[in-house]
């Protein structure tokens, strides 16, 4: 019988594929888009050799993982085929693996979810939370990769045209709780679990700050937190003056403040673009929580 979802205490660290990560810090997962697409930084980093370099300078500023995607899930973006995925994906995922460093991958497609467990990866990060057929048998099959499960709403081609209604930590609550139930079915351990609430997936501006507002919630379900606030739109509309939305490049210090607000609220990976930012904001948290007393 998988555990009580009620009685599961989030364990103090992450288990992937070759690294057990410690969660006693926050964990800074650094994204690498290799598409030429991304809402933020599309074909930056589109050629392996400039995503390779990228990911060398996010590691060389801190991050504690690298996070890489070849299909830009941003609102209405287009469906990328499985081949050009995997053409995109394998010659970087076959130089990062040599490096012995933590690698996620982004994609819901369970055929890349194999090749790259297969090529070394340790962490699959699905915003689809395996629910496309043969996804949750791809990562019940691997012995002891990560899984990343977020919230989503609708898809990615319909999510923002007909957002989510009603309260939505409730439904991101009790969505998350099924997918994790689905996973122990399938003898998945909780230690290999981490969750995301999926901020700007569906949601309106008011649910994603509501999410953060109310975070500690989800806590409750007893599994670590991952926060992906990075340069999301709902940012921009914060940040907003005489109706001009900031570009996403233009949200960097607004992210960062999002995801220590969200590490005050018990998140345990904040997943961004903006690695040195986040890495030295995180360093003065800590060093502030060093002074607070032991309760």
């Amino acid at each position: 019988m998988p555990p009580s979802l009620s009685t599961t205490q989030a364990a103090p660290y992450w288990q992937t594929a070759r690294f057990e990560l410690d969660l006693a810090k926050p964990l800074v997962m650094g994204i690498v888009n290799v598409t030429p697409d991304s809402f933020s930084d599309g074909g930056q980093h589109a050629e392996t050799s400039q995503a390779l370099r990228h990911a060398e300078q996010l590691l060389r500023e801190g991050a504690d993982i690298l996070d890489i995607g070849a299909e830009s899930t941003r609102p209405g973006a287009e469906v990328v085929p499985l081949a050009k995925e995997l053409a995109r994906l394998e010659p970087f995922v076959r130089e990062a693996v040599r490096w012995q460093v933590p690698l996620s991958v982004d994609t819901y497609k369970p055929e890349v979810m194999q090749a790259c467990l297969d090529w070394g990866v340790d962490i699959v990060n699905d915003v689809w939370a395996l629910r496309q057929a043969g996804a949750a048998q791809v990562v019940a099959g691997h012995p002891r990769c990560g899984v990343c499960l977020m919230h989503m709403h609708r898809d990615p081609q319909t999510m923002q045209i007909e957002p989510m209604t009603g309260d939505v930590l409730t439904e991101v609550a009790a969505f998350l709780q099924g997918r994790v139930h689905a996973l122990f079915d399938s003898g998945v351990s909780a230690s290999r679990v981490v969750l995301d609430p999926g901020i700007g997936f569906g949601k309106t501006v008011a649910q994603n700050f509501q999410l953060l507002a109310r975070q500690t919630d989800l806590l409750q379900l007893g599994f670590p937190l991952l926060a992906g606030w990075s340069r999301k739109s709902a940012l921009g509309a914060a940040l907003a003056q005489d109706g001009q939305v900031p570009e996403p490049a233009q949200r960097q210090f607004a992210s960062v403040a999002a995801a220590l607000m969200a590490v005050e609220r018990g998140a345990s990976v904040l997943r961004v673009h903006d690695v040195k930012g986040t890495v030295d904001a995180l360093k003065v948290w800590r060093a502030v929580q060093q002074q607070v007393p032991m309760a």
